[in-house]
C-alpha cells in the first residue's frame, strides 16, 4: 500500500512538472518572442538615432566649409578677373593652389570650382574640364543654377584624376557677384565609404538593414547598393504596399515608426524605422525582420525540449528519494523560516491585516478579530474602516484616513499602477492619549480570488512625529517658526478646505524703544510673557507661530465673523497687560491685523499679505486694537 501510494504521489508530480515544463516552454516562448518585437522596436530606433546624427555631424563640416569658400570676397574677385587671364598658366595655378590649401586643410576627397562665364573646372589639381550642358554627369550643375537654393548636395563618381570614379557626396555651393549675379559654383567632396562603413558596422552589430533612399524611392546608399545602381529600395525589400507612407514623411525633427506585415521573408513581419534628411532629402530607412530571431528561437526551443526531457527522466529516477529522505525536513525548514520572518516582522509592525478589497471583506483571523473587537465584527470592511476611524483616530485624521484606504480608492489606485499607499495620523486607544501612527498598505492581485488585496501594515512613529515637531519649534517662545508655521497653514487648508478661517497677526506695539530703554534682556522676557498669553487664548488644535522678531501669528477655525471680532477684542484686552520683572515694569499693548478664509484669500501667502495690510491700519489708527480685512 504504502509503494502504491508513492507510486502515485510520483506519477502526479512527474505529470505536474511535464505539464508545468510544456506551459513555461509554451509561456516563455511568446513572452521571449513579445520581448524580442521590443527589443527589435529599440534597438532600429537607436540605430536611427545613431546613424541620423552622425550622418549630420558629418555633413555640417563641409557645407560650412563650402560656404565659408562661397561668400570669400577673395574668390569673387579671382573668379571676376578670369576673363582676362584665360590663357595665363599663374592663374591656373593660383585657382589650384587656393583649393588644394582648403583640400589639404580639412581633408576633404575633393575641392572645386566652376566659373560660370567660361564654364572651367578647376581642383585642386588644377584645371580639369570645361562644363557641357548635353553631358549627363553635368545635369546636377545646370540645375543649381537654375534654382533659388544656395547650396545643394548631391551623390555622383568622383571623375577628378586620382579618385577612381568613386562616388562621392558632393557640397555645391554658389559664389556671387557683388550685384547678386551667381559667377561660380564652389564645393567640397566628401567619398561615401564611410557612410557605406558605418552602415555596415550598424548592420553587423544589430542585424538590422539600413539604407538612405532618395525622393522617388532609389537606393543612394546602402551596404549592398548605391546611387549608381538605381535600385528601387520598395521592389527589393517588397514593401511596395508602404511607398507612399514612407515617401509622403518629411519631418525632420522627428522619425517615424511602424510594423509591416510585408517583407523579404513570406510570412515574416519587419519594423521600420524612418528619419527624413532635409540636406539631402532623402529618408534614413532602418528595417529589421522578425526572420532571424524566430529561427533562433525554435532552435532554442528545440534545444530547450530535449533538455526539459533529460531533466524529467531525472526527476523521475531521483524523486521517490527526494521525497522520502527531505520532505519531512523541508516541512521543518519552512515553519522555521516564517517564524523567523514573523518575529522580524511584528520587531517593525504594531500589526499586520489583510483586507480583501474586490469583495469587501477581512481576510484572517486576526483580522477579523482586530475588526470585532471595536465593534466592527461582521460589517463590510468600507464601514468598518468607518468605525475604527470614530473610535481611534483623531478627528482632524479621519476624513483622510477613510478615503485613502476606502476600497473603492485602493483598487483605483492599484489600477493607476501605484502599489503602496500610505497615511500618518494621531490615535488614541482611551480617547485622550494620543499618539502618531504610520499606516502603510502593498496592494497586489491574488489570482487564487481573483480579487485585489491589500496588506496593512501599522507601525509607532510618535518619536519621529516628535523629532520633526522639535525642528519647526521657535527656540525662545516654544510657539511654531514661520516655516512651520507656513507649511500647517497650507496643508490645514489643502485637507479641510470648506471651513472658515480666521488669520491673526499680532505685533507688540513700539518693541523697539522696549529694547532700547530696558535691554535685549527684558524684550526677550517680553516677548517670551507675550507667547505665554496667546497660548492661553488659543486651544491645542490652533496654529500659532513666531513669524518675526515681535510679530506672531494665529491660524483657527471660525463659526462667523461675529465670532472672530469677539476673539479679537478678548485678544486685544489680554494682551494690553504690564511686564514686570524685578525692579523693571512696562505697559505693552499689541496691534491686530486679520484675515478671513476663504473670502480674503485660499493660501498662507495671500492671508498673510491681507492680514498685514489691516495690521498697518491699526497702526494708522493709533495701535493698540484690531483691524479686520473689509
Amino acid at each position: 500500500m504504502k509503494n502504491n501510494k508513492l507510486f502515485q504521489t510520483n506519477l502526479l508530480v512527474s505529470s505536474i512538472l511535464v505539464v508545468g515544463f510544456i506551459l513555461t516552454a509554451f509561456f516563455s516562448y511568446r513572452a521571449n518572442y513579445r520581448a524580442s518585437l521590443e527589443s527589435i522596436e529599440q534597438v532600429s530606433s537607436l540605430t536611427a538615432e545613431g546613424i541620423y546624427y552622425q550622418m549630420t555631424a558629418m555633413l555640417t563640416k563641409p557645407v560650412n566649409i563650402s560656404l565659408t569658400m562661397a561668400h570669400d570676397s577673395l574668390l569673387a574677385d579671382h573668379l571676376l578677373g578670369e576673363n582676362s587671364h584665360l590663357d595665363d598658366s599663374d592663374y591656373v595655378e593660383t585657382t589650384k593652389t587656393y583649393l588644394r590649401t582648403y583640400q589639404r586643410k580639412y581633408g576633404f576627397d575633393s575641392v572645386f570650382l566652376i566659373s560660370t562665364a567660361s564654364g572651367r573646372y578647376y581642383n585642386f589639381n588644377g584645371l580639369d574640364r570645361v562644363m557641357e550642358e548635353g553631358d549627363p554627369e553635368n545635369v546636377w550643375y545646370y540645375e543649381l543654377l537654375g534654382n533659388d537654393l544656395e547650396y545643394s548636395l548631391n551623390v555622383d563618381n568622383d571623375q577628378v584624376e586620382g579618385a577612381d570614379n568613386r562616388i562621392t557626396v558632393f557640397v555645391n555651393c554658389k559664389v556671387t557677384a557683388p550685384d547678386g549675379a551667381v559667377i561660380g559654383v564652389v564645393g567640397v567632396g566628401i567619398q561615401i565609404d564611410y557612410l557605406e562603413e558605418l552602415l555596415q558596422e550598424y548592420e553587423d552589430s544589430y542585424g538590422n538593414r539600413a539604407s538612405l533612399v532618395n525622393q522617388d524611392g532609389f537606393i543612394e546608399i546602402s551596404t549592398t547598393y548605391n546611387g549608381y545602381e538605381k535600385k528601387d529600395w520598395f521592389e527589393v525589400y517588397g514593401q511596395g504596399g508602404i511607398r507612399e507612407q514612407v515617401l509622403g514623411f518629411q519631418e525632420s525633427d522627428n522619425s517615424m515608426e511602424f510594423w509591416t506585415n510585408s517583407g523579404p521573408k513570406e510570412g515574416k513581419r519587419s519594423f521600420i524605422v524612418e528619419r527624413y534628411i532635409p540636406e539631402l532629402s532623402w529618408y534614413l530607412l532602418v528595417e529589421q525582420d522578425t526572420g532571424p530571431i524566430v529561427e533562433a528561437m525554435n532552435r532554442q526551443l528545440y534545444q530547450t525540449g530535449f533538455i526539459l526531457t533529460v531533466v524529467i527522466l531525472t526527476v523521475l529516477i531521483v524523486i521517490t528519494a527526494v521525497i522520502r529522505k527531505y520532505s519531512s525536513q523541508v516541512t521543518e525548514l519552512v515553519e522555521e523560516r516564517q517564524a523567523l520572518f514573523k518575529k522580524a516582522t511584528e520587531q517593525l509592525y504594531e500589526s499586520i491585516y489583510e483586507l480583501n478589497l474586490t469583495k469587501n471583506c477581512y481576510v484572517g483571523k486576526q483580522t477579523e478579530e482586530y475588526f470585532a473587537s471595536l465593534g466592527a465584527g461582521g460589517l463590510p470592511f468600507d464601514q468598518g474602516l468607518r468605525v475604527i476611524a470614530q473610535k481611534q483616530i483623531k478627528e482632524e485624521f479621519r476624513e483622510g484616513y477613510v478615503s485613502m484606504f476606502t476600497p473603492e480608492n485602493a483598487i483605483r489606485e492599484y489600477e493607476a499602477g501605484n502599489g503602496h499607499l500610505q497615511y500618518d495620523f494621531m490615535i488614541s486607544q482611551n480617547g485622550e492619549d494620543y499618539h502618531w501612527i504610520r499606516v502603510e498598505t502593498f496592494l497586489f492581485y491574488s489570482e487564487e480570488d481573483s480579487s485585489v488585496h491589500m496588506f496593512s501594515y501599522r507601525r509607532n512613529i510618535d518619536a519621529e512625529k516628535k523629532r520633526e515637531w522639535q525642528a519647526t519649534i521657535d527656540e525662545m517662545t516654544k510657539l511654531l517658526s514661520k516655516k512651520a508655521t507656513e507649511r500647517l497653514i497650507d496643508k490645514q487648508l489643502s485637507e479641510n478646505p470648506d471651513g472658515m478661517y480666521g488669520f491673526f497677526i499680532f505685533d507688540i506695539d513700539e518693541f523697539k524703544l522696549v529694547n532700547d530703554r530696558y535691554g535685549h534682556s527684558f524684550g526677550d522676557f517680553c516677548i517670551c510673557s507675550f507667547s505665554d498669553i496667546l497660548q492661553k487664548h488659543f486651544r491645542r488644535g490652533d496654529i500659532l507661530g513666531r513669524i518675526g522678531g515681535d510679530e506672531f501669528a494665529a491660524f483657527i477655525q471660525v463659526p462667523d465673523i461675529e465670532g472672530v471680532e469677539e476673539k479679537a477684542e478678548t485678544l486685544s484686552a489680554a494682551l494690553h497687560t504690564l511686564i514686570v520683572r524685578g525692579e523693571i515694569s512696562c505697559n505693552i499693548t499689541a496691534s491686530i491685523g486679520i484675515a478671513l478664509y476663504p473670502r480674503d484669500g485660499r493660501s498662507f501667502e495671500e492671508l498673510y499679505q491681507k492680514a498685514d495690510g489691516a495690521l498697518y491700519e491699526t497702526k494708522l489708527r493709533g495701535k493698540d486694537g484690531f483691524t479686520i480685512v473689509s
